[in-house]
């Protein structure tokens, strides 16, 4: 079953790029009789969407890039190198892998798909004999729980007060929803717990026992230090422009500040730790711990490189967005179609899980969080009122739903898989079986919530 899903992909799964091209010509086909729009109205809603991910690709491109050169500092490879010594065989380190990526997705995605990327990448150039696709296809598949846990979009909005929220759920939610009823309640909890058990114990067994993809380890060595050729300098040989490029006090007092920036808004304003928050722990962590500004810029510039996947790729799947969402003379969006016809079958019982995969399918249009929640947050929390289903249960049904398909999505992988220099049909077969195995769970675990 492995080996079949693997060369399914490997076969089919066209380069991240192709595939968003498809999505946008399969989107674009399906409104036009469905919603009975006109290709230009199609038209017009792609090219109107195309730009409002801008802001969010920016962010991604900066986690990936702060998080990669945060992770070049010597300090922090030879942590990183030390955890990686621990695991002794292959299924020891997928193992690893995977529980590592799945508990610090659940704090925070941003942190999550960063570091258990570059912890994959460390212990493959490490330990002999561990296949390095499915070393970071299991890294990547802890990501299928972010949703679920302290930095999922969803239940964070809907613990938020305030006239947004009523707003964008009709006025069904006129008080905030607790996180101890979506993210802390015990049937979510329980779900989480059990999918993570399961992709570590999946992914291990996933191991193949011959014809391991392995690579060079030299291919995985970092660059030597940026500020090696000034290391046999002395500081009165430096210029005074050299002096400033490699001044510590510089570095130091500006992560000082930085760094003291989010103690305050974290720890005296009650702020959130979201995207932002991740950008500036990176980008002032890794700015200190390298030490001099020269240093950090080298470091950066060479993390640089692996962004082209999100510049280039994030405003097509924008225009998909505005495909999905757009609403033309006929007055009817795509996503709107498919969460009515959702509610339509849908029963006290099996609403959540209906819901689920509704979210799930329109997931693979609408990778965002933000997205799900601007097409379905108005419609679904209606239609769960009035069948009595409880709204912190119709919210988290939604957020993993748009959790779950990205095992098979390669929006949120495109960071990975640039740090790592992989392609997406490398790990999708292996996260093809996780998404199987993870399906089931969640949805038993709604069911069992909905009784």
């Amino acid at each position: 079953m492995i080996k079949f899903c693997v060369k399914l992909v490997q076969r089919w799964l066209p380069e991240p790029f192709v595939f968003a091209i498809i999505l946008t010509l399969v989107a674009a086909g399906l409104a036009m009789p469905i919603c009975r729009q006109t290709p230009l109205e199609v038209l017009e809603h792609w090219g109107g969407g195309v730009w409002n991910l801008l802001a969010f690709a920016m962010q991604m491109s900066l986690v990936l890039v702060c998080g990669s050169a945060l992770a070049a500092a010597p300090v922090v490879k030879k942590g990183i190198s030390a955890l990686a010594s621990i695991p002794r065989t292959p299924a020891a380190a997928i193992a690893l892998v995977t529980a590592v990526s799945a508990l610090a997705c659940w704090l925070n995605w941003g942190f999550g798909l960063i570091v258990g990327v570059i912890f994959a990448k460390e212990i493959a150039r490490r330990l002999q004999g561990v296949d390095y696709r499915l070393l970071i296809a299991s890294a990547y598949s802890g990501f299928v729980v972010w949703h679920a846990g302290l930095s999922g979009s969803i239940p964070l909005t809907m613990a938020t007060p305030g006239q947004a929220l009523s707003a964008a759920t009709n006025g069904v939610l006129t008080e905030p929803v607790p996180v101890s009823a979506t993210i802390f309640d015990w049937h979510n909890l329980l779900t989480v717990a059990l999918v993570i058990v399961a992709i570590v114990v999946t992914n291990t067994l996933m191991h193949p026992k011959k014809d391991v993809f392995v690579v060079d380890p030299a291919l995985l060595e970092n660059d030597p230090q940026p500020n090696q050729q000034f290391n046999n300098l002395t500081n009165q040989q430096f210029t005074p422009a050299q002096r400033m490029e490699n001044s510590r006090l510089l570095a130091w007092v500006l992560s000082l500040v930085g760094l003291g920036y989010l103690v305050l808004h974290l720890g005296f304003r009650g702020g959130s730790f979201d995207l932002g928050c991740v950008i500036m722990l990176f980008l002032f962590l890794g700015l200190l711990l390298h030490g001099t500004p020269l240093a950090y810029v080298k470091a950066f510039t060479n993390s640089a490189k692996g962004a082209a996947g999100i510049i280039l790729q994030f405003p097509f799947y924008a225009g998909i967005m505005g495909i999905i969402t757009g609403v033309g003379a006929s007055g009817i969006c795509f996503g709107t179609v498919i969460s009515n016809a959702c509610i339509a079958v849908s029963t006290p019982l099996t609403y959540p899980l209906l819901t689920f995969l509704c979210a799930a399918v329109l997931n693979m249009f609408v990778p965002s969080g933000g997205g799900h929640w601007a097409i379905q947050a108005p419609i679904m929390f209606a239609a769960g009122a009035n069948l009595g289903v409880d709204p912190g249960l119709t919210g988290t049904a939604i957020a993993w739903g748009d959790a779950w398909t990205n095992l098979i999505q390669p929006f949120w992988a495109i960071p990975a898989l640039a740090i790592a220099n992989l392609s997406a049909k490398d790990i999708m077969g292996y996260c093809l079986i996780d998404l199987f195995i993870t399906g089931l769970i969640i949805c038993s675990g709604l069911l069992l919530w909905a009784m």
